[in-house]
């Protein structure tokens, strides 16, 4: 009798423990969780913490609502002016209604993705269809002019993502938030782009468009530079040229000036004595005549007043007064 109610205490307390094992569940702080009876949803969003469930009855399903990425493969799109571009992209996304997330993809992660991808795709093909290849390219940050709510709106729900980001997907991330948030039960935090490039049959197109537009920029600095010398040099021409003529108008009223004075000295000198200054000046005048070795002059000593000191020599004049 005592080994069987031993046994039944045995029992009736696996049974208990059992029991409390299987009631009893806990949720991590970054998890959420939804109660099933059966298949249906009876409670939903289940916070952190230590729960009851009856066993059986009811299922337990737990979902990491940290934030997970979508990384999307690179895909070609169509700007608004017709030019072709390749986008690499990938988007941050988390979820917050355990519930519908559960109903629409049986809690199946990739099953999300898939539902994500082809949705982030067409919100980016709109955006770019409707924005030109300068606009892309072109870094500036994210205003608040046209979506400003919006811009507020993704930016409190996203404390996590950076403050500034690029205005060229602010209406793809409040579309497909939006459009997540009804279908999947998860909010958008943000859609990057990794890289934007050209395709390989319109890079060397660009590249040589490109290429003649910096040439035709340096052919106008060059003949803006020759022209700017040609002017600086005609400028330094006529400087010079006014220097010159400057200088030999200083020169010539300097010699007339000397000349001038000259004269006056001589002038004077002569009316002091002018026999001696005609003695003189005749002097001179043989000095200057006869330097050279091979100078030959025929005059005649009689008609030629050139000479008279010669004459004067023979006995034929008077010598000139003294001073």
């Amino acid at each position: 009798m005592f080994n069987n109610r031993a046994l039944v205490i045995v029992i009736v307390l696996g049974i208990l423990a059992w029991v409390g094992s299987a009631s009893l569940y806990t949720i991590n702080e970054t998890e959420r969780g939804i109660k099933l009876r059966f298949g249906e949803i009876v409670e939903n969003d289940i916070q952190p913490g230590l729960h009851f469930k009856w066993p059986i009855l009811n299922t337990v399903r737990i979902f990491d609502t940290r934030v997970l990425s979508v990384d999307a493969s690179a895909t070609r799109y169509l700007t608004s002016d017709s030019k072709a571009v390749i986008v690499d992209s990938f988007v941050k996304w988390q979820i917050i209604d355990p519930g519908l997330y559960y109903e629409a993809t049986r809690g199946n992660e990739q099953a999300a993705e898939r539902l994500i991808a082809p949705r982030t795709d067409e919100a980016l093909r709109n955006k770019f269809g409707q924005t030109t290849l300068t606009q892309i390219v072109r870094e500036r940050p994210a205003t608040q002019s046209d979506n400003q709510d919006v811009v507020k709106k993704v930016r409190e729900e996203n404390s996590d993502v950076a403050t500034e980001r690029d205005e060229l997907m602010v209406d793809p991330i409040s579309q497909l938030d939006q459009a997540m948030r009804q279908e999947l039960g998860v909010r958008i935090l943000d859609i990057r782009v990794k890289r934007i490039e050209l395709p390989s049959e319109v890079t060397q197109a660009v590249y040589e468009r490109m290429n003649s537009q910096r040439e035709q920029a340096a052919r106008g600095y060059r003949a803006e530079g020759t022209r700017q010398a040609e002017e600086i040099m005609a400028d330094a021409d006529r400087q010079r040229q006014e220097l010159l003529a400057s200088g030999r108008q200083i020169a010539e009223t300097t010699r007339g000036e000397g000349d001038a004075a000259a004269a006056a000295i001589y002038s004077a000198a002569y009316q002091q004595n002018a026999g001696f200054f005609d003695f003189y000046r005749t002097l001179q005048a043989y000095r200057e005549s006869f330097k050279g070795n091979d100078d030959l002059m025929v005059l005649s000593p009689a008609s030629n007043q050139f000479l008279q000191l010669f004459k004067q020599g023979n006995g034929e004049t008077s010598s000139p007064a003294a001073p």
